[in-house]
């Protein structure tokens, strides 16, 4: 080796005795050895032994705040625990069969530490750390003008070429809410989302309380972001370590870390073998005596609604897809792109998936059409002229009315069982399915699944008789009844006195001594708690099963009020009254759970409002006081979205909806930026408004594990406040962005047969959609409640359309609606939302000089035969010219045997 330089052997010598000094503190400060102007925006902390990173607090946040889980340092330390500065590879001499792998995290032992001089905060030699690794490695923690950089630095030494399959860099941010309080986790912990974009792609990590700053992971050199890979909490029988593990145990307090992968071909054709990545995998040859460098870049934030403009001004290509990342078949999308660099050219995987097609620019933006053409995922690859590349995920969609259609369809057929000699009392039913057996789910150790109550008992009818809200078909409507008279009305639903609506937990339960003719599957194990026995099956304690059953008798309201002859069984103001009662139920019989936001609860501020419009004052007054006294406990509370988990995001949405609706702004504000904190726009339909779950696969799929849930039914409940949000302020385009990523996310659930998954796994050795149905019942609720279209004329990319086709002429402005009600249309320069309980939009023009509004109706229909339009100013306010009359706070027009047009006029 050469001689070291006087200078640098006291370099050396000054770095070695400040890790001495600090060997019996737990961590050595950056500030000890370099100024502390040198990262103005990060404080950092290094382990004295590992050298990796275990504090990163933005300066700018006064409290104790920590990207890094540093809160967890008594019980994260040691073999196997990742922390962020670790690194995994996988790796064999060419032309070989079997890889190797090694992971610094494997050991926690003294590095070998290196002279950082210049900009280089710390620097090692960390070949020790992996051992039996063919390659030398090193490791720089460097500050890049004020910026944080790891950089890692893989040489090959020997004569051999070796194939690197697998080079991870450990992502380990703060995600753990063990033992915490919600607001406490709100406060110290973030979740991390990743657009796997190659070049372009990069990880946000934001607070969960939703404010800034947030943090930006980016590729600084060679570090294309090709994978996302869990790091699990298995562990051999010995105790020791598993690789690519980490002992930090997965539950539903804690979704896991990842590893950021630069190349994955090692693992995609051995462990993800079966699954279609969304990257094409690679390796990296590293010839003998070459050297590859890959390196990440920390930036800073202030706001999550600012990341885009903070990738720009890092010189990172940015795309902005609208309405999103799904694109139905009959409504094409755009696409915004804005890089440093030209483009050189764009190709599409599979091809005939996507056509692109270049459209007028809007300033630094390049516009592109994207045309979806086959149903399924598809990839958009862009090459800039600069040499990199940027991947675009997509899911094409039968159009929306055809995939709800198609859900109906499935529904009441493939779905619907009518077995009389049920031991159960199921019947006639619809049931959840199976896609993999092709049979529906009569029976499973989660006694719930089979029960026709819970999420993913109640979720398979919840999604039949809300396509009925605005699709409805009249045999659908009557197989419902069936369904609802004799199996809800009496079964799952029972007068426990006083109108005392109790709801069930369970209608299928285990009791194999008293039911000794029903064969229940040996394979199974009937052993642990979620195989309740039948008195624990008829409990009405779980809030959760209520909202399921009020919606449903909403819905029957609805028909029964504003259509004809669809309802038959019992008159209006019944299934009214039913929705009453069951609301009332839930607090009175199930207060322990009801306490908490609960799913959909969005239907109970509807009946309340129903109530008061068809003058039951006295079923009003008692509602209202009863919802009055939860959203007072609600305000009182910092975070208050607790649930039967530690963590959740099932229940601010009715936070959401009762803050709003007692006209408590400042909750309703803060809830709204709590979900802001676990739900984003990426550009990947997968990620995109996809609110964060990851426990549910257990409970309701059939693949039961702890996994990232991508657009499970969080997503387009908590669409649901981001869309009224934004209705309010409509200069808020983010809101609505990551909303209709959410609503849209429901149509990728239903497949070309209309089976609808509960979620997709997001695991890269799987990457499929679940085979069970699940709980997508409240996942179509969401889309159901909120589905509309938006004409939107944003100040930087012009006239857009949020689920609708826009043109333009001198004069209007028009949009033609395309998702799968087309009854809700939102005019945000006029701040104007229309609603039709009955009838259907056609198109909707709009004047920017005179604020004028031509809605074109639909013809009239045997069930409509007139429409029953609501019209709601957030601006000024507006009048219908054309002759109507009033109907239970709507406007009532008489349809014509033909498209019919009505003007709105600004008073």
């Amino acid at each position: 080796m050469p001689r070291m330089s006087v200078f640098a052997q006291f370099q050396q010598v000054k770095h070695q005795w400040l890790l001495c000094l600090s060997g019996c503190l737990p961590w050595l400060f950056v500030a000890a050895t370099h100024a502390a102007e040198a990262l103005p925006d990060l404080a950092l902390q290094f382990d004295t032994v590992s050298q990796t990173l275990v504090s990163m607090r933005p300066t700018s946040v006064k409290d104790s705040f920590d990207f890094l889980p540093s809160a967890h340092t008594n019980t994260r330390q040691g073999d196997g625990y990742y922390q962020l500065g670790d690194i995994d590879i996988r790796l064999r001499l060419k032309g070989a069969d079997r890889w190797h792998d090694f992971s610094t995290a494997l050991q926690y032992k003294q590095i070998n530490t290196l002279v950082a001089t210049g900009n280089t905060l710390a620097s090692a030699e960390i070949s020790g750390d992996l051992p039996g690794i063919p390659l030398r490695v090193q490791r720089d923690w460097i500050n890049h003008q004020g910026q944080l950089v790891l950089k890692f630095t893989l040489r090959n030494p020997t004569n051999d070429t070796i194939e690197i399959g697998g080079l991870g860099l450990a992502m380990v941010f703060d995600n753990i809410l063990s033992g915490r309080e919600l607001d406490e986790a709100h406060q110290r912990a973030s979740y991390a989302e990743p657009y796997m974009g190659l070049d372009a792609g990069y990880l946000q990590v934001v607070r969960l309380n939703g404010q800034g700053p947030a943090l930006l992971v980016l590729p600084q050199q060679n570090a294309q972001f090709e994978n996302w890979m869990p790091l699990l909490d298995r562990t051999e029988s010995n105790g020791r370590p598993l690789i690519y593990n980490d002992p930090t145990k997965r539950t539903h307090t804690f979704e896991g870390f990842y590893d950021w992968m630069v190349f994955s071909k090692g693992f995609a054709d051995t462990e993800w073998l079966h699954a279609e990545q969304w990257n094409t995998p690679q390796s990296l040859m590293l010839a003998p005596g070459d050297s590859y460098i890959t390196s990440v870049k920390f930036v800073l934030t202030p706001k999550v609604r600012q990341l885009e403009s903070t990738l720009v001004a890092n010189q990172r290509p940015v795309a902005v897809g609208v309405p999103g990342y799904v694109v139905p078949t009959d409504l094409p999308a755009d696409l915004f792109l804005n890089a440093a660099s030209g483009v050189h050219s764009i190709t599409v995987t599979p091809k005939e998936s996507l056509a692109v097609f270049p459209a007028v620019s809007k300033g630094d933006w390049r516009h592109f059409k994207v045309q979806g053409k086959a149903w399924g995922r598809a990839r958009i690859n862009i090459y800039y002229d600069d040499g990199q590349q940027q991947t675009l995920h997509y899911f094409v969609t039968d159009p929306m009315r055809t995939a709800v259609d198609k859900l109906g369809e499935f529904s009441f057929t493939q779905q619907w069982v009518d077995d009389p000699n049920d031991p159960f009392k199921r019947s006639p039913a619809i049931l959840g399915y199976d896609k993999a057996a092709g049979s529906v789910v009569t029976q499973d150790q989660r006694v719930w699944l089979a029960g026709l109550s819970d999420e993913a008992g109640a979720g398979p009818w919840l999604a039949a008789i809300m396509k009925q809200l605005g699709a409805a078909d009249a045999e659908q409507v009557a197989k419902f009844e069936q369904f609802y008279t004799q199996v809800v009305d009496g079964r799952l639903q029972y007068n426990s006195g006083d109108k005392q609506y109790g709801v069930v937990k369970s209608l299928f339960y285990y009791a194999p001594k008293s039911l000794p003719d029903f064969s229940y599957d040996p394979k199974r194990d009937w052993s642990t708690w979620a195989s309740w026995n039948a008195q624990q099956a008829a409990s009405p304690e779980r809030s959760y099963n209520y909202p399921h059953v009020a919606a449903a008798q909403w819905v029957l309201y609805r028909l029964a009020r504003f259509k004809q002859g669809l309802v038959n069984a019992h008159d209006w103001r019944w299934y009214l009254e039913h929705a009453y009662h069951t609301s009332m139920a839930m607090v009175q019989l199930a207060p322990d759970y009801a306490q908490f936001g609960q799913m959909e609860g969005d239907v109970f501020v509807a009946i309340l409002q129903d109530l008061k419009a068809e003058g039951m004052n006295a079923e009003a007054k008692k509602l209202t006081q009863a919802m009055s006294k939860r959203a007072e406990h609600w305000a009182s509370l910092a975070y208050p979205f607790g649930s039967e988990m530690p963590w959740d995001s099932t229940g601010q949405e009715e936070v959401y909806a009762w803050m709003r609706y007692f006209g408590k702004t400042a909750q309703a504000t803060k809830t709204r930026d709590v979900i802001l904190g676990y739900d984003f726009t990426v550009p990947h339909w997968g990620y995109n408004g996809s609110a964060r779950r990851f426990w549910d696969f257990l409970y309701a799929g059939k693949l039961s594990r702890i996994e990232r849930q991508l657009h499970h039914y969080g997503s387009t409940i908590n669409a649901l406040p981001l869309l009224d949000s934004y209705r309010r302020d409509p200069r808020d385009l983010y809101l609505l962005r990551v909303a209709y990523g959410g609503m849209m996310g429901a149509m990728t659930n239903i497949d070309q047969q209309g089976f609808a998954s509960a979620a997709f796994h997001s695991f890269p050795d799987s990457r499929k959609f679940d085979d069970y149905s699940g709980d997508y019942g409240t996942n179509f609720f969401g889309y159901a409640f909120g589905s509309s279209s938006y004409l939107v004329n944003d100040a930087k990319f012009g006239w857009l359309g949020f689920g609708g086709t826009v043109t333009q002429d001198e004069e209007q402005i028009t949009l033609l609606p395309k998702d799968a009600f087309r009854n809700r249309i939102y005019i945000a320069p006029a701040k104007l939302w229309l609603t039709l309980d009955a009838g259907e939009f056609i198109s909707a023009s709009y004047s920017a000089k005179t604020g004028q509004i031509e809605l074109t109706l639909a013809e009239a229909t045997a069930h409509t035969p007139k429409a029953m339009l609501k019209i709601a100013s957030f601006g000024k306010p507006y009048r219908l010219t054309s002759p109507n009359k009033p109907f239970v706070g709507r406007h009532a027009i008489t349809l014509k045997p033909h498209p019919m047009t009505v003007e709105l006029m600004p008073k």
